[in-house]
């Protein structure tokens, strides 16, 4: 019988050294000080921020979430309930706003058949992520956004800036899965939201300050321990 997808055989687990870990954070913590992440006054807001900043920068997301608290719109009934278009119109700042509100509208549905937040606060962190990613339109990044950032469960945020840095030192080889990097972070620390909130926002100012697509190593507070430093 052919082998399927199914029957292969799946990749090892990505081992990131624990000691290795501990220093980026160190390194950055000192550098840069404490971020004081996610920018958002509610948990739900929270939420509606890890969909709109998909494909796009924060300030264009703070734009948006204005526009729907002047419209008085910062509440998953009045999401559900408002005209599309009008829901789209305040996204605009966001980009991709037609589909922003389709996403938006998804998860404020999905919110309240499930009892809404308080309790879904109820639910083992498992649970609440196999929740999430069953809304359409919401993948594994933005889901682990609101476990982190609205609901204060320990799961490492994987994103672009996470991948450029650490492939940068050396600590992947480049092209891993986003369930296995995830995995090795966790794996690497203790397992602290507290903790895994301050790595992230550290990891998102250190990129956007510092190691751009074009790096500027010589302010980087990593610099020594860069293999991909630029000459």
């Amino acid at each position: 019988m052919a082998r399927g997808a199914a029957e292969r055989p799946r990749p090892p687990p990505l081992e990131l050294a624990a000691a290795a870990a501990a220093k980026v954070f160190d390194r950055l913590y000192a550098h840069w000080g404490p971020q004081g992440w996610w920018p958002g006054e509610t948990p739900f807001e929270v939420m509606v921020g890890a969909v709109l900043t998909q494909n796009t920068a924060w300030p264009n997301v703070e734009r948006a979430i204005a526009h729907l608290k002047e419209a008085a719109l910062l509440d998953p009934q009045a999401i559900c309930e408002v005209p599309r278009a009008q829901l789209a119109a305040c996204l605009q700042p966001a980009g991709y706003f037609n589909l922003k509100a389709d996403r938006l509208v998804n998860l404020c549905r999905s919110l309240i058949e499930r009892g809404g937040e308080a309790v879904l606060r109820g639910q083992d962190t498992e649970a609440l992520r196999a929740w999430l990613l069953g809304v359409h339109g919401i993948g594994p990044e933005t889901a682990d956004d609101i476990l982190l950032y609205a609901f204060d469960r320990a799961v490492f945020v994987v994103d672009a800036y996470t991948r450029r840095i650490f492939g940068r030192l050396g600590l992947l080889a480049g092209g891993e899965g986003y369930e296995r990097l995830r995995a090795a972070f966790e794996a690497a620390l203790p397992a602290d939201a507290a903790l895994f909130n301050e790595y992230h926002a550290l990891i998102v100012h250190h990129a956007k300050a510092v190691c751009h697509k074009r790096p500027r190593c010589a302010d980087c507070a990593l610099a020594d321990l860069c293999q991909g430093r630029e000459p």
